[in-house]
Formats: structure tokens, C-alpha cells, sequence
């Protein structure tokens, strides 16, 4: 019990940070998207223009329902803008369209974490389904199998904080993605002519409040995996 108190006194306050995050996200955005941008251009109008003009002919631009759902499909080939980016003409929306187009050239230029992240997906999204039903299932079998010597439990857990570890792994080289898509943003916008210097803070307030939104994340995952860990080796050490 008192592991557990002191596991939640440590998770609040990430929590909160989570939280805050997440509202700075959205207030940052509102604001800046009532400010039009110099050259008018919409969201789309950026994302086209700035691949266009770097010989990338083969991405498809599309609206989807939502706000600042905006992402990037490498194997389909698309990028997908909200309903508050696709058609508005602010600073706001063509730094979030910018930003994705800055993982179409990630992808194109063959970014290093850009790759790594991709290919951990597939893991990333299996450990995060199965991770804790493996740990919890370990815990249980370790206890009943304990008097005849079964060692299933322990290999149950071990393979559960893999998988989550993972997860983990995946978000930790999110960061760098996302923070690097964030910069080849800002220098395509300016470069293009799309803002001028007296835009970029407002760009930099956007990109950087969606960052701290990863940011966050990353944190409450890898406490989460540290509790996970901290329990399985306890109830070894026990063994």
C-alpha cells in the first residue's frame, strides 16, 4: 500500500502536466488561428505548396472531421488536415500543415529516427495492448505455480515489461521526430515565403505547445513502466 501511495504521488504530477499540456495545445492553437498569415494561404495551400516545391508530387492532401487531428499516412501516401487546418488561413494552420509536411520529407530524406520509429510501430502497438494482461497474468500464475518451482510466471512478466518497454522506446523516439518535423517547419514556411521573420515566434508558441504534449506522455509511460518493473523484480527477488 504505501509503494502504491508513493506511485500515485510520483504519477500526479505528470498527470497534471498531461493535462496542462493538452490545454495549452488547444488555447495556443485558438489563438494564432485567429490570426491570418501574411501570404494568405490556407493549410492546404501550405502543405501543397511546400511539397510541391521540393519535387514531392505523389502525396495526396485530405480534410478529415476533427480538430488538430492532423497526421501523416506513409503507406497511403496522405496527408490528412483537420477541418481547423484544411481551409483556414491563419499562422496557426499552416504551422500544424507544415509540421506534417515535415514528416513527408523525414520519410523522403530517410531520417534516421523518422525509420526507427516506423519500424517499431508494429511492436509499440502490440505491447501496448498486451503488456499489462501478460504482467498481471505472471503475477498470478507466480503466485499459484510458487510451491511446485514453476518458473512460467516470472517468463509471463518478463515478456509483459518487454513488450511495454517497447512502448516506451517508441515514444522516447517520438520526440526527436516530432521536434525535428517542428524545425523543417518553420524553415520551409520562411523559406517558401508563406510567413515572414515576425511570424516565426507565433509558429514556434504552436509547434512547441503540440511538443509538450509528447513530452508529457513520454513521461507518465516510462512511470508506468518503471512501476511494472519495480513489481516484477520484487516478486522475484521474493522468489
Amino acid at each position: 500500500m504505501f509503494d502504491y501511495l508513493l506511485f500515485l504521488l510520483i504519477l500526479i504530477p505528470f498527470i497534471a502536466l498531461s493535462g496542462w499540456a493538452s490545454a495549452r495545445v488547444n488555447s495556443t492553437y485558438a489563438a494564432f488561428d485567429r490570426v491570418p498569415n501574411s501570404s494568405r494561404m490556407t493549410g492546404y495551400d501550405a502543405a501543397t505548396r511546400l511539397m510541391h516545391s521540393r519535387g514531392v508530387d505523389d502525396i495526396t492532401v485530405n480534410r478529415i472531421a476533427g480538430r488538430l487531428t492532423d497526421h501523416y499516412h506513409p503507406q497511403k501516401r496522405e496527408v490528412n488536415l483537420s477541418q481547423s487546418t484544411y481551409g483556414s488561413a491563419s499562422v496557426a494552420a499552416v504551422a500544424v500543415a507544415a509540421h506534417e509536411v515535415g514528416h513527408v520529407m523525414q520519410n523522403k530524406k530517410g531520417y534516421i529516427p523518422y525509420r526507427i520509429r516506423n519500424l517499431l510501430v508494429p511492436a509499440a502497438n502490440l505491447g501496448s495492448r498486451l503488456a499489462l494482461p501478460l504482467i498481471m497474468i505472471g503475477l498470478i500464475l507466480d503466485l499459484a505455480l510458487f510451491s511446485i518451482g514453476s518458473p512460467v510466471g516470472q517468463y509471463l512478466m518478463y515478456v509483459g515489461i518487454g513488450l511495454y518497454g517497447l512502448s516506451v522506446l517508441f515514444m522516447l523516439v517520438t520526440l526527436p521526430v516530432e521536434f525535428n518535423a517542428s524545425s523543417r517547419a518553420r524553415k520551409m514556411l520562411l523559406e517558401d515565403g508563406i510567413i515572414t521573420d515576425s511570424e516565426v515566434p507565433a509558429v514556434k508558441k504552436v509547434l512547441s505547445a503540440a511538443a509538450l504534449t509528447y513530452v508529457a506522455s513520454m513521461l507518465i509511460s516510462l512511470i508506468y513502466f518503471l512501476r511494472y518493473l519495480f513489481i516484477v523484480l520484487s516478486r522475484t527477488r521474493r522468489n
